[in-house]
Order: structure tokens, then C-alpha cells, then sequence
């Protein structure tokens, strides 16, 4: 609340405007229009091989997009020097590869901490409740090739989470899961938004998880319709 007893004005986290990418002459999608504001969890679902996740690494810069822009937190994201643009991914955004991208020499632990490592703001309590909020007590001193997929898929969830991002991008977070350990990492997720005021954009193909969501999307290759 402001002093005056109003809301202070909040600017969205992302702005999506006119967005296209392209592969040679054919179009993966374009005119996507989509704004998030403060604390907004949105789900996207849409047919395999629609763009789902080509349109999460648009959003976040790690794609350049052949039309449009994205805009977050007030930067226009293509317009900074590519060293830049990775500063401001890794103060900013937290990313759920489908892939994990998890480092294979470094234990479990040091692979969540990173984020907070490569901020100059280490913290082992935060590295530790982060591994309980997705259900890994006890395992932060493995390597990454002592565990299953799943739990692949948590440490790379808890490495997305722990430095508190404004923007969450989430594709597929839940799918090598079981339905309880998937419904875990879902309120995870949607703690980080309700408790620190994060937007989320989640990719998936459960029904399931799309119900956690404020807002569902369908994306198709001329727009994200409401579900």
C-alpha cells in the first residue's frame, strides 16, 4: 500500500507484443499478444509441436523472435548486448527446461545454489529448504547421475525458484513426474507466485497442472486464445 492508502500503480512483468518466429519461410506462430502482471500464474497449452516452448525462449531472449517484441519489467530484452541480456535473465528469470541442463560434475546441492552463487548471494538455508519445498531432503550431495529423472526434473525446478525470480518460464515442469511428486512441485509453483509476488508461465500438456493456473491459454499459430 502507498502512504496515501491507495495501491501503488504496478507495471506487468511481461508484455508480449505482435510476436512471430519463423523456421526458413514457414511461420511456428505469429500476432501473439500476451501481458502478465505481479503475482499472475498463467498456464499455455496447445497441440505438440504448435511452438509452445519456442515461444518460452522467445520470451526469454534465449530465441530471437522474427517479429514482435517482448518487453520485461519495462526492458525491451532484444535491445540489450547479449551480455546484458544474460545479467538480466539471471537476476530476473527463472527457467524449467524440459531437458534439465543440470551440471553433471557438480553435486545436486551446488547445482540449485548456482543461481545464488552467480549473484554473489550463496546461501546453503535457502539451498536447503529449496530441496525440502520440492521433496529432495537428504540428497545434496549427490551427483546428478545417482538420481532418477524425476528428481532430475525437481533439482531443476528448486535451481529455477531459488533466487526468487519476478518471472517464472516453466515448460513441461511436471512431466516426468508422478502424480503426487507432481503435485508438489505445482504448489511450489504457485507458492513463489502467491508468497513473492512472481508471474508464471507455465507449458504443459496435464490438465492437471493447467488448474492451478489464474488464466489458461491455447496457443495457436495466429494467437494464444482463452481456454
Amino acid at each position: 500500500m502507498s502512504r496515501g492508502g491507495a495501491e501503488a500503480p504496478t507495471q506487468p512483468v511481461l508484455r508480449v507484443s505482435g510476436l512471430g518466429k519463423r523456421y526458413g519461410d514457414a511461420w511456428v506462430f505469429r500476432g501473439i499478444e500476451l501481458q502478465v502482471e505481479p503475482g499472475e500464474f498463467v498456464a499455455i497449452v496447445g497441440e505438440s509441436g504448435v511452438g509452445k516452448s519456442t515461444l518460452l525462449n522467445c520470451i526469454a531472449g534465449l530465441d530471437r523472435a522474427d517479429a514482435g517484441e517482448v518487453t520485461l519489467l519495462g526492458q525491451s530484452i532484444a535491445q540489450l548486448p547479449e551480455t546484458a541480456q544474460a545479467h538480466f535473465r539471471r537476476r530476473h528469470l527463472g527457467f524449467v527446461f524440459q531437458a534439465f541442463h543440470v551440471l553433471p560434475h557438480l553435486s545436486v546441492a551446488q547445482n540449485v545454489g548456482l543461481p545464488l552463487l552467480l549473484l554473489g548471494t550463496p546461501d546453503d538455508a535457502r539451498v536447503t529448504q529449496a530441496l525440502a519445498a520440492v521433496g529432495l531432503e537428504g540428497l545434496g550431495e549427490r551427483l546428478p547421475q545417482q538420481l532418477s529423472g524425476g528428481q532430475l526434473q525437481r533439482v531443476a525446478i528448486a535451481r529455477a525458484l531459488i533466487h526468487r525470480p519476478q518471472l517464472i518460464l516453466a515448460d513441461e515442469p511436471s512431466g516426468n513426474l508422478d502424480p503426487g511428486t507432481a503435485a508438489r512441485v505445482m504448489e511450489a509453483l504457485a507458492l513463489q507466485v502467491e508468497q513473492q509476488g512472481a508471474a508464471c508461465i507455465l507449458v504443459t500438456h496435464s490438465h492437471t497442472a493447467a488448474q492451478r493456473a489464474h488464466r489458461v491459454l491455447r496457443l495457436t499459430a495466429d494467437a494464444l486464445l482463452g481456454e
